[in-house]
């Protein structure tokens, strides 16, 4: 398959008869880039499963607002509709993530609440936007793994058997990884440049020019989290911090371990708010 015709497959996973039908309106509406607020709130609103996630998630560590935010319009308010777009994706493709990799749902989550406390530690303005970065970086998997079903089990088979990285071996199948999947969705969906730039290199920080401190955030929370073994991201060992990361951050010895004892206190509230069945 040539590369055009695989993103044009990668980017229409809307038209899966997998996906279930709420997401299918979702993603039309994510997908116009003149939706208003009051669509999307409206739109969550007339579907109680949706409502009652996305108020799991916006009370959640991931967001820092525990227990504060009790309506839709409320979190369109406070959160703005960049954030509020993606994280619907996140939680309505729930079900989605875990058809396509058990663990999957977790490790992004986890990501998205590591994203967070680093960004608060970096001073960054909005760190929720970050934690959206974080939630949908490996949404590339979902869509390969929806799309390309057998050929996916191959890669992750094809990946373990030769102690390669998920990346690689998807390279070795399709010449691209779901980082670029990933971005090309993103694309689609009309997400902002910085999101769509974060996605496309978080196994490549030093590539991101535009948004670098983003991308390394995303790229470190990601590691963070399979070091954690919180989630499962298809790999079955942890990759090193590539070493521009570690000149961004800047962290120190005690800064590491403090944020992993933020990490794991965040994760333990994290589990009971979003992971028991409603």
């Amino acid at each position: 398959m040539d590369l055009q015709n695989l993103r044009f497959q990668i980017e229409r996973i809307d038209t899966l008869p997998t996906i279930p039908k709420v997401l299918q309106k979702l993603l039309k509406v994510i997908e116009n880039p003149k939706a208003s607020m009051s669509e999307i709130g409206d739109f969550v609103a007339s579907d109680p499963v949706l409502t009652s996630r996305v108020l799991k998630v916006v009370n959640s560590p991931v967001y820092g607002f525990p227990g504060r935010i009790s309506s839709v319009s409320q979190a369109l308010i406070l959160l703005g509709l960049n954030v509020v777009r993606g994280m619907l994706l996140g939680v309505s493709v729930f079900e989605v993530m875990e058809k396509a990799m058990t663990g999957l749902w977790e490790h992004s989550m986890g990501c998205a609440v590591t994203a967070r406390i680093i960004a608060r530690r970096k001073e960054i303005k909005e760190p929720e936007e970050v934690s959206i970065a974080a939630l949908l970086h490996d949404i590339g998997k979902v869509a390969m793994s929806l799309k390309f079903h057998d050929e996916y089990q191959k890669i992750l088979f094809a990946a373990e058997r030769n102690s390669l990285f998920i990346g690689e071996s998807e390279k070795n199948f399709f010449t691209v990884s779901h980082a670029e999947a990933g971005a090309w969705i993103a694309q689609r969906w009309n997400f902002p440049k910085g999101l769509i730039e974060a996605i496309e290199y978080h196994h490549k920080p030093h590539l991101s020019r535009n948004v670098p401190l983003l991308t390394a955030i995303v790229h470190f929370s990601d590691i963070m989290i399979r070091a954690k073994g919180f989630g499962f991201a298809g790999d079955t060992f942890v990759p090193a911090v590539h070493p521009s990361v570690w000149t961004l951050l800047n962290f120190s010895d005690s800064e590491i371990r403090e944020i992993f004892d933020e990490i794991e206190d965040a994760l333990g509230q994290s589990e009971n708010m979003l992971f028991k069945e409603e």
